[in-house]
């Protein structure tokens, strides 16, 4: 196969393996400029611990194992109930469990599915903890509140609850949050446009640039996807589209220094570069909200996870800049300039 064969078929199996998974059950958390927060419990009640996942995303009871708790759907019906031992049961004849399944509610309820309707439990969890939409908690608009400025309180709510048969409000409110400073942005997109003289110089250069990049995607994207519980659905591209890119960068620098290789091998070592730096940039494309949003849904500090989002950006597109330079030349191009 050709080089610029081989290049194309890689860029296309690349682009497959970035496409988002649409989760089944549930509507990943995403950055927001609205943070909700637990106002407590009316009246207070023990062994029972609420809190708010990504922002104002999801809301999670933990329940101690010798508590019964029931939630309180939005029409009246039985939603969710938390029984002794850990496990926790969802209704699947409630309408609250379809709407949950998108933050904006934008889903069709099913026939079958109604507050008269007898319930129809199905397990969700085993440990006495489970994480979900509830539209009750935040704010149900793409577009900001009209007339509002940051710092408003956006949306006030209670889902009710029954703990052990008495009756419980849970109160939520949600602020809108001040934009973040963009100096991590600025100083990422800085640090990644300094690697462009040298990617243009020397193909090894942009192989170590996207392989430090990628590394420090990765480990991002993992404690991103490890920040949220497991049955809100983390988006798998977090971590797995900049591993990629730094495996193929990896593996193209195996063997020794590139631009001293044989033509042919030279060229292919900087298509898989490309492949890893349009990697980077569908991951950045991706995570573009990051760098813009006062509220991101990871344990990370927030300036560090917009520095390196900012510096892969740059970083994937100096080193696409480069290495499209190289493979564009004719053969016989000498590999430095």
């Amino acid at each position: 196969m050709s080089v610029p064969r081989w290049t194309a078929a890689g860029l296309l199996v690349a682009a497959l393996l970035v496409v988002p998974a649409t989760p089944a059950l549930a509507d990943p958390a995403g950055p927001s400029d609205y943070r909700s927060s637990v106002i407590g419990l009316d009246p207070p009640v023990a062994g029972v611990e609420a809190s708010i996942i990504g922002g104002d995303s999801f809301v999670r009871l933990v329940v101690d194992p010798a508590t019964t708790v029931e939630v309180t759907g939005y029409r009246g019906e039985p939603y969710l109930r938390f029984l002794p031992g850990g496990v926790v049961e969802e209704n699947q004849r409630a309408p609250s469990t379809y709407l949950n399944q998108d933050r904006y509610a934008a889903v069709e309820v099913p026939a079958t599915a109604s507050a008269d309707a007898t319930p129809e439990w199905r397990q969700v969890a085993d440990d006495g903890s489970y994480a979900w939409h509830d539209h009750r908690v935040h704010w149900m608009n793409r577009q900001p509140p009209p007339g509002g400025s940051p710092g408003d309180v956006v949306a006030e709510g209670v889902i009710p609850l029954q703990v052990d048969g008495v009756a419980v409000d849970l109160g939520i409110r949600s602020v809108w949050v001040a934009p973040p400073s963009r100096i991590p942005v600025v100083i990422g997109l800085l640090l990644g446009a300094l690697a462009l003289p040298f990617m243009w110089r020397r193909i090894g250069w942009a192989a170590l640039a996207v392989a430090v990049a990628g590394a420090a995607a990765l480990v991002v994207g993992l404690v991103a996807a490890r920040s949220v519980p497991a049955e809100t659905a983390p988006a798998w591209w977090l971590w797995l589209v900049p591993g990629l890119s730094l495996l193929l960068a990896a593996v193209a620098r195996i063997g020794g220094r590139i631009d001293r290789r044989p033509e042919r091998s030279r060229r292919m070592a900087a298509s898989l570069i490309l492949i890893g730096a349009l990697e980077l940039a569908m991951w950045t494309w991706l995570r573009r909200l990051w760098m813009w949003r006062a509220v991101l849904p990871t344990d990370a500090p927030f300036w560090i996870d917009r520095l390196v989002t900012a510096a892969a950006l740059a970083i994937a597109v100096t080193a696409t800049m480069a290495l499209v330079r190289v493979l564009a030349a004719p053969p016989g191009t000498p590999a430095t300039r």
